[in-house]
């Protein structure tokens, strides 16, 4: 992550505000608990473009299941805004506000928001298999929809977890994927 403040002349820290006059630009929202849909509905209801990631479960009732769709991050929903629009956001009922890091307004890049999109887009079932993989090497998917992603594995549960950080969310999504899909990036530090 890029160091989100930066120094004054007697090396006081003044946060940085991403918001542009014109560009717009992504941003994560923190919302009431259970009210992400509803926040979602709401803002585009104002024409505001978001962003509300959702995982499909299966959950069994006593006599029936069903497939639901839950935030894939609780309390959270990405806008992607203008300066103008900043107010607006802000004054939708159920939003509380926006996420900071170090009292900055930081946008997250593009790439981060496609990344959320292609991973609950693929429908396949993936794992990952020891290969010789260490902690600390940086991998990437190269095959299948989700080609192109690198992340770092963080720490290997068993033989099929990797870890693949997105750093401006703030989140780790952990991700599994078939071993031939895989490729070594970097050796450790």
């Amino acid at each position: 992550m890029s160091n989100s403040l930066t120094l004054r002349s007697n090396n006081a820290m003044i946060p940085e505000n991403h918001l542009h006059t014109t560009e717009k630009r992504w941003f994560a929202i923190y919302t009431n608990y259970k009210r992400e849909k509803l926040v979602a509905k709401h803002l585009s209801e104002l024409g505001i473009n978001c962003y509300l990631p959702l995982q499909k479960l299966v959950r069994q009732y006593q006599r029936k299941r069903k497939v639901v769709e839950i935030p894939l991050i609780n309390c959270y929903v990405f806008v992607n805004i203008n300066q103008s629009e900043y107010l607006k956001v802000l004054q939708t009922e159920y939003v509380l506000s926006f996420i900071k890091f170090n009292k900055s307004i930081i946008s997250i890049p593009n790439k981060e928001i496609d990344l959320l999109k292609r991973l609950l887009g693929e429908e396949i079932a993936v794992s990952i298999e020891d290969q010789g993989f260490e902690e600390g090497e940086i991998v990437e998917i190269a095959s299948s929809g989700l080609s192109g992603i690198k992340g770092k594995l963080i720490e290997k549960r068993g033989k099929r977890e990797m870890i693949v950080e997105l750093e401006k969310i703030g989140f780790n999504l952990r991700i599994s994927v078939p071993p031939e899909a895989l490729i070594k990036v970097a050796r450790p530090i």
